[in-house]
């Protein structure tokens, strides 16, 4: 059965920062590929459609994605609400301002404190009657806030009309994880604990936190990048083939994942926090909050039990990229007597800044000696045609396709995994600008194994 199409587009926080980078330019690039044809209104305390109509071509002209055209249509399609999240005034305009449109979609582009009011006001206006809604990461702080969301979000809309948006999941590199495992026959039979070591992910800025410190101090590397993009990126390698075409067989499978891996205990966890960052401004003098962790993971499955999962995220790192390295077992016997022992077969997948996929071997070297180096077959992807991820996704939304949305179940199982650490943290070690972090981060690994550091762009 064919899902409705959303008929309206509303996004509460209109004139907010995400708001002017994201959603501007994904509606503009939804009106340009898929002649996103319908009413959009934002609603927001202040100002009015001719302020919002002028943040809308700002955002563009910031955006490099400045078309006269889309633009105009853009501007034309515009609609604008003034009020407050807790007036529930506010709402019935907004019902009013709807017309006849009867399934509209609502992005709550807005701090989750307002979440509350907002859900409760378009149930009782009657705008939450057959509409979706998107809700903006993070979703919860920890296990009990998020089941309280889940919960609140219930009393207005059911699961299948919550787009819970995680705009990782929408990078054409992460799907490219998906297809990657699915699409190849050669790489079942080794995608298992018999063949696999370890998994290791890293996800390298080296950005710091710059004018984010208010926020970045209420959340910290382990809520920002952990227990949603890292973990969902975890969902997709190791998780089994979907039964079936339809999204929830894809999210069945995510679900089992995250549901398997075992609570961090302290142990498995090393924070770090780069020198100088409590002198940023909104950032508490004595904070403890981390901008690097290092941590080991382990699944309770039959495929990958016993292998580890090693996750490393930070700010201040020496370069910029997200890198996935699947290593493989060494062989059972050494036939050639190498001057050093040589790492592993590997699987390396760059997500960012650029898409590559490479199989990691070694080859002879040139000489009479038995000898060898290690070699890496190389496929990049040119990036050209994708579309960006919230243009991706709230055109999903617009569809009913909920498949690169985290659901209720999968949501609360990838908080079960970190809540454990966020009650009892481990303490804060503290790493120069521009290192791999703290030498601490060593302890998490296994005996053997080390770090895989990646390496700059070319």
């Amino acid at each position: 059965m064919r899902a409705v199409l959303s008929d309206a587009f509303v996004f509460f926080g209109a004139t907010g920062d995400l708001a002017f980078k994201q959603i501007f330019p994904a509606l503009a690039g939804l009106i340009r590929d898929e002649d996103f044809d319908l009413p959009i209104i934002g609603v927001a305390r202040s100002g009015d459609l001719d302020t919002l109509r002028a943040r809308a071509r700002a955002s563009l002209q910031a955006s490099a994605n400045l078309d006269e055209v889309v633009l105009a249509k853009l501007l034309a399609r515009l609609r604008y609400v003034k009020g407050s999240d807790d007036d529930l005034d506010t709402f019935h305009a907004l019902r009013t301002e709807l017309g006849e449109a009867a399934h509209p979609l609502h992005y709550l582009a807005i701090p989750p404190s307002l979440f509350a009011p907002v859900i409760d006001n378009l149930k009782r206006s009657g705008c939450a009657r057959g509409a979706r809604i998107i809700v903006e990461k993070p979703f919860g702080r920890d296990l009990a806030s998020a089941r309280s969301l889940n919960s609140t979000v219930h009393r207005a809309f059911s699961e299948a009309s919550i787009f819970r948006i995680d705009h990782y999941l929408g990078k054409e590199p992460v799907q490219n994880l998906l297809y990657f495992r699915f699409a190849n026959s050669f790489l079942e039979p080794i995608w298992r604990r018999e063949y696999v070591a370890s998994i290791q992910i890293t996800m390298a800025e080296a950005f710091d936190v710059a004018d984010r410190g208010a926020f970045f101090d209420q959340a910290g590397t382990i809520r920002d990048v952990v227990q949603n993009h890292l973990l969902q990126v975890i969902s997709l390698l190791a998780m089994e083939a979907p039964s079936g075409r339809t999204p929830e067989a894809v999210r069945n499978q995510q679900f089992k994942v995250l549901d398997s891996l075992r609570p961090l205990r302290p142990e498995d966890v090393v924070r770090g926090q780069y020198r100088g960052y409590r002198s940023v401004k909104g950032v508490a003098p004595d904070s403890t909050v981390e901008t690097f962790v290092a941590l080991r993971l382990h699944l309770d499955t039959w495929r990958w039990g016993g292998v580890p999962i090693y996750v490393r995220a930070g700010k201040a790192l020496p370069v910029t990229a997200t890198e996935v390295l699947v290593e493989l077992r060494q062989p059972p016997e050494v036939v050639f007597q190498e001057i050093e022992p040589p790492d592993g077969n590997h699987l390396r997948f760059r997500l960012t800044p650029d898409m590559s996929i490479s199989l990691g071997a070694r080859a002879k070297r040139p000489g009479e000696a038995m000898l060898g180096e290690a070699v890496e077959l190389f496929a990049r992807h040119q990036s050209g045609g994708e579309r960006p991820p919230y243009q991706r996704l709230i055109g999903d939304a617009q569809r009913g396709d909920q498949s690169l949305f985290a659901r209720e179940d999968s949501v609360e199982a990838a908080w079960r995994v970190i809540d454990p650490v966020l009650r009892t943290a481990p303490p804060i070690h503290e790493y120069v600008r521009g290192s791999w972090g703290p030498a601490a981060a060593a302890a998490v690994l296994a005996q053997g194994d080390h770090w895989h550091d990646p390496e700059a762009a070319s």
